[in-house]
């Protein structure tokens, strides 16, 4: 069967970790989940440790990228066979993580990625949705696969995968677009599913102000570094 672990960052997420947390157990009863508390200054590791996660904390808030490599460190410590991550506002429904895993477990995957825009509808702002078409295009012509959401953060991921997120590889700004490219590069399998995604339900948004500015600059950036590095210079950075 193999050791499943579900790595959930949360920074203020009292209102909704708790919901998150009871959902992914209730699909995944022999799951560890884990939720990386960002620094939170509300009850989030509190609500998060009553729903029945380990929680991992963070001194003070140090961003999405780094939360998710903490768990990916303790996942790989804890030996984990499979990974899924996952937002912890309500965004991702849990019911389809068992999807996300199969193509993984069955050996057809390395990576999994959760569409919001295959089979379902999802009304992203607009400035999003133009941003997701520009990388969408971008990730499509270097890596010669076709990625409909190349910013979805609902994955499924497999051991080895696991182990390169936790070297120094992993971009822990932004990790979207530019990890799938890195990916490609370093001979990982990338797979699409439908998934559903919601709204958060708090209307917070990693993106916001300026953000959308610099994630632009920066996600450009990475990937014309990371397809300058390649393949076997990114697979020796790894170890």
């Amino acid at each position: 069967m193999g050791r499943t672990f579900v790595i959930i960052p949360a920074y203020n997420e009292e209102k909704n970790i708790g919901s998150v947390v009871r959902g992914v157990l209730k699909v995944l009863k022999t799951a560890e989940v884990v939720v990386v508390n960002d620094g939170s200054i509300d009850k989030t590791a509190e609500i998060a440790k009553k729903a029945g996660a380990t929680v991992l904390p963070h001194p003070y808030n140090l961003g999405y990228g780094v939360a998710l490599q903490t768990g990916y460190k303790y996942a790989l410590k804890q030996r984990a066979d499979y990974v899924v991550q996952m937002d912890g506002d309500g965004q991702h429904d849990p019911k389809f993580i068992p999807n996300l895993l199969e193509p993984v477990k069955k050996g057809k995957a390395d990576v999994v990625l959760g569409s919001r825009f295959l089979k379902h509808s999802y009304q992203a702002p607009f400035a999003k949705r133009m941003g997701t078409a520009v990388f969408r295009k971008l990730v499509a012509l270097i890596i010669g696969q076709k990625i409909t959401d190349p910013i979805s953060g609902f994955q499924a991921l497999n051991k080895e995968v696991v182990k390169f997120y936790a070297s120094d590889v992993f971009p822990t700004d932004f990790p979207d677009a530019d990890v799938i490219v890195t990916d490609h590069f370093a001979g990982f399998k990338i797979k699409e599913i439908p998934v559903k995604m919601y709204p958060s339900a708090t209307g917070k948004s990693m993106h916001s102000g300026l953000k959308p500015l610099y994630y632009i600059f920066k996600m450009f950036l990475s990937i014309f570094i990371t397809c300058i590095r390649r393949k076997e210079r990114i697979k020796k950075r790894a170890g």
